[in-house]
């Protein structure tokens, strides 16, 4: 049985987040840092909400324009 996928990429403007600070170590090591609970709402809610729809999170990827998420989920192939 084959498994099929549609991808959406979606970006949330750094608006929405005033207070997320991603850092990254020299090592390569990246985390968020000084992130207040309100902040880590607005994120937590984009997750629960894509997710209520039936889409998986592949990637975050932190911007100083803001968040970009790639999400994917099955489909089933129209004949």
């Amino acid at each position: 049985m084959n498994i099929f996928y549609e991808y959406e990429i979606t970006s949330h403007p750094a608006a929405e987040f005033t207070h997320v600070v991603y850092f990254c170590s020299e090592s390569g090591e990246c985390s968020l840092n000084q992130v207040p609970t309100g902040q880590v709402k607005v994120l937590t809610d984009i997750l629960n909400e894509r997710g209520l729809q039936g889409w998986e999170l592949v990637q975050l990827s932190f911007g100083k324009e803001g968040v970009m998420a790639f999400w994917k989920r099955r489909v089933t192939p129209k004949d």
